[in-house]
């Protein structure tokens, strides 16, 4: 694979140690904690032993199986925002309640896209509604996910004077990631490949809304509301660094679906033979010669190997793996510049964070 020339992760100072990788055992242990009292939670429904044993089920398969990357940045963004003070438990508690609630919207989105798009695997085992007794009992599943965050900052932040910020940000950020995953849905709808639709416009708005916001600023936000922060600016410097980072993340995710090795990403890039209005198809089609744009609607969303080899060879004529690269080259300077702009020396410090976790990823 190249290389484009460019800083090496290293240069990226962080001045204080983000604690979260030696926290993940108590951030396990809060999650057992929580799943435990959502299960006894009986002042609205009694729970039988069958319906106890059905949720416990359904948390351990959909919630704690993922990387815990977005529920492991609220501490790693509390720390740096406190200035690498060390977290009282309680308070260690707390942003691990709030990891968790990102952690649980993240399976409630997952169960749900799952079924929409008839998908068969998730981390590497069935999705929850093709195991056997689930089916679309999953959807009313997915409905309980959602609810159970409500339940975790009601019952462990109703008396924090950022409550209701909490609640206001998990229903601002639900609201946006469901309507960018209805754009995903009318643009690529199943059965049917119109790569005219796929124009950069609406992959740039798709991935905003479905993916940047909930895996990079909600993390953020959370942390910001947990250290006391009020000033409205520091939460919009964060959210417009933060998104666009979340748009990098996913162009990152689209190129190595085609150009990175299974033995390192962990999987066979489908994204061709899925229809998926990927970075790279939405760039060829820009830069197609009308033979090649032929070459691509023929090929695109074909189960076929040799299909997909020939958008790969499209690909290559058109050199979209350099084109990514330089992409990527230009998109750590400019984060950079902005990064430095902040006032805020903490929220600096979390944002070259992210950065550092991304650049130049190759899983």
């Amino acid at each position: 694979m190249a290389t484009a020339a460019g800083p090496l992760l290293n240069d990226i100072k962080i001045s204080a140690t983000p604690v979260a990788g030696s926290f993940k055992a108590k951030f396990m242990d809060a999650y057992h904690r929580l799943k435990k009292e959502l299960i006894t939670d009986s002042e609205s429904f009694s729970h039988t032993f069958e319906s106890r044993e059905w949720v416990s089920k359904m948390l351990d398969y959909n919630v704690p199986g993922g990387k815990l990357n977005r529920g492991l940045s609220v501490v790693d963004s509390l720390v740096l925002l406190r200035s690498g003070e060390e977290l009282s438990e309680d308070e260690l508690f707390l942003a691990f309640a709030l990891g968790w609630c990102i952690e649980w919207l993240q399976a409630y989105f997952l169960v749900l896209d799952d079924i929409m798009d008839d998908s068969h695997t998730r981390r590497g085992q069935p999705c929850w509604f093709r195991q056997p007794k689930v089916g679309l009992i999953a959807a009313n599943d997915g409905i309980l996910l959602r609810n159970h965050i409500s339940r975790i900052l009601t019952r462990h932040f109703h008396d924090k004077p950022y409550y209701q910020d909490l609640r206001e940000l998990f229903d601002e950020v639900e609201y946006q990631t469901a309507c960018g995953q209805m754009l995903d849905l009318i643009t690529t709808p199943p059965g049917e490949v119109d790569l005219s639709k796929y124009v950069m416009d609406t992959y740039l708005r798709i991935v905003k809304y479905k993916t940047a916001y909930y895996s990079f600023y909600l993390p953020v936000a959370c942390a910001l509301y947990m250290s006391g922060e009020d000033d409205k600016s520091k939460f919009e410097s964060a959210e417009r660094i933060l998104v666009q980072m979340g748009t990098y993340f996913q162009i990152q995710d689209d190129y190595l679906d085609c150009y990175g090795h299974p033995d390192v990403i962990g999987k066979v890039g489908t994204d061709i033979e899925d229809t998926k209005c990927s970075w790279l198809i939405v760039q060829a089609i820009a830069r197609a010669i009308p033979e090649q744009k032929s070459r691509l609607y023929n090929n695109y969303g074909r189960k076929d190997p040799a299909c997909v080899a020939e958008v790969k060879k499209v690909y290559n004529e058109l050199n979209l793996e350099k084109l990514f690269l330089d992409y990527e080259s230009e998109s750590y300077d400019n984060f950079m510049s902005i990064i430095d702009d902040e006032k805020s020396i903490e929220l600096q410090q979390v944002l070259k964070l992210f950065l550092s976790k991304i650049y130049k990823r190759q899983k």
